[in-house]
């Protein structure tokens, strides 16, 4: 009987916040080591279920370093990186552009078999997102970045109760395909779709002040306190896109934005539906 009290209990805490975001998108960027573990991935596609069943409108983007590198690596050609981007000739952009659509037409197979409706998007093909040449590191080859986010291709579905499930391809105004950082890309059509929230599935708990003490965990974060966590090397490596992810959202309207542990149970659940939550949320 008291599992029975405790299971109804957790019902009702969720009650206000299905209420809060029923008929609202939240933007969730799924990628990195955290989509590499089957038991993560069904977690999370069935958390996105959920949330559509109760009236919430999810928007999923999703990236695929690792099986991109594993692919490149298959026909011979060595992934480079500068500063966290991939060095991306016309050869290596092919490879992108084909992983990703198999991840996205993977995604879009489960959740349709998990019970929603869901369509896949290419931010290329169905020129959601516009781009120029990345620059600022040097040449990087095909790398774009963001300069205009097509928010119709992704409101048509969200208005019929349909899961958009976004690979973070770009166009630019010659038509070619470019590869775009997924972090940027979730930060960008988060910030154009002005969603409820963005959250940053990874495979690390969220960011901690002292990495060796589990207890650490920094629960929240205020946008002005980033810039002196990463010169004192608190947040490192490839946590910084990710937070710079979420500050662009913020600076762009975005009320939260969370990082939060895919490898945690439904923590996609846990984030939205409980007063505690989990990982760590950045706020203005």
């Amino acid at each position: 009987m008291e599992n029975l009290v405790e299971k109804a209990s957790i019902l009702i805490e969720a009650l206000p916040y299905i209420r809060k975001f029923r008929g609202k998108e939240i933007l969730i960027k799924f990628g990195g080591a955290a989509m590499n573990y089957p038991e993560v991935r069904e977690n999370v596609l069935h958390d996105l279920v959920f949330m559509n069943y109760v009236g919430i409108r999810p928007i999923l983007i999703h990236g695929g370093g690792l099986a991109i590198t594993e692919n490149l690596k298959k026909k011979g050609i060595q992934s480079q990186f500068v500063n966290g981007l991939r060095v991306t000739d016309k050869a290596t952009v092919e490879v992108v552009a084909e992983t990703l659509a198999k991840i996205n037409r993977e995604i879009v197979s489960d959740l349709i078999r998990y019970g929603s409706q869901a369509v896949g998007l290419s931010g290329h093909d169905a020129e959601i997102l516009n781009v120029v040449k990345h620059c600022a590191n040097g040449d990087v080859g095909y790398v774009g970045e963001v300069t205009l986010v097509n928010t119709l291709p992704i409101r048509e579905l969200t208005e019929f109760n349909i899961i958009p499930v976004i690979s973070p391809l770009g166009i630019d105004k010659k038509n070619e395909i470019y590869n775009v950082n997924a972090d940027e890309a979730a930060a960008k059509i988060a910030s154009a779709m002005q969603v409820q929230k963005l959250m940053i599935l990874t495979n690390v708990q969220g960011i901690f002040r002292d990495k060796e003490d589990p207890a650490s965990l920094i629960p929240s974060l205020h946008v002005d306190e980033v810039q002196d966590l990463i010169q004192k090397k608190v947040i490192t490596d490839g946590m910084i896109p990710k937070v710079n992810s979420c500050i662009t959202a913020l600076q762009n309207g975005i009320k939260k934005a969370h990082i939060i542990d895919g490898r945690i149970k439904h923590s996609l659940l846990l984030e939205i539906f409980t007063d505690q939550g989990i990982g760590t949320e950045i706020a203005m």
